[in-house]
């Protein structure tokens, strides 16, 4: 592959995955009985009643697990194979890049396949759908949440710090289907532009990240 395409890093976010019919959830209400995501995905939500919050990420599982890549995930995972120094970096917990046969992935914002011991930190990955008890337990016997960034926490640092290291590198950043708004992700394309890459947005409307792309594709 040529020079020009040479580290090239991808952002996606909700967009690419509505595709494949995985709702957004960010500002929609009545998605699941009476309850919001904001009212959830949250660290006291899962303290308060952890129950509840399995119960709405097992529907959002089986939501999920209904849902097939679609042509951009698998184009994504078709770029990775052609040129070497290629990185996704997703917003996406649907872990439908995998699916679609995508390797170098950081997910920002963790993962609705892995739970992570309360206690222990233990990671592990579970794809059963419907779970088999609610909430799971580790075997150590402490609740597991789900391994993924609630509101009010941070980002995982390891990750962050590679998905930083990825955009200061690359020549051409390729922004698809994020509203721009959600921070840090948001502010990777401004990073890599002034680290000297160009930054192309693909969305169905303007957001943002627009006012400052080298080149929107909507």
């Amino acid at each position: 592959m040529g020079t020009n395409l040479d580290k090239v890093v991808v952002l996606s976010g909700a967009g690419i995955s509505a595709e494949s019919g995985v709702p957004t959830f960010r500002g929609e209400a009545g998605l699941w009985r009476t309850y919001r995501a904001e009212d959830l995905a949250t660290p006291s939500a899962f303290r308060r009643d952890p129950a509840l919050v399995w119960e709405w990420y097992n529907w959002r599982r089986e939501l999920v697990a209904r849902c097939e890549p679609n042509a951009a995930h698998r184009t994504l995972a078709e770029m990775e194979r052609h040129i070497e120094n290629f990185v996704l970096i997703t917003q996406n917990v649907d872990g439908l890049h995998q699916r679609a046969g995508s390797r170098r992935v950081l997910e920002l914002h963790g993962s609705l396949w892995r739970m992570r011991c309360t206690a222990e930190d233990l990671v592990v990955e579970d794809h059963r759908v419907p779970l088999p008890s609610i909430p799971p337990r580790c075997p150590c016997g402490a609740l597991m949440r789900p391994d993924v960034v609630w509101f009010g926490e941070s980002l995982p640092a390891e990750v962050l710090s590679a998905a930083h290291d990825a955009v200061r590198r690359c020549r051409l950043l390729l922004v698809v289907g994020t509203s721009g708004v959600v921070y840090p992700a948001a502010a990777l394309p401004q990073l890599a532009q002034r680290s000297g890459a160009r930054v192309v947005e693909f969305n169905v409307e303007r957001t943002p990240i627009s006012a400052y792309a080298d080149e929107v594709i909507l």
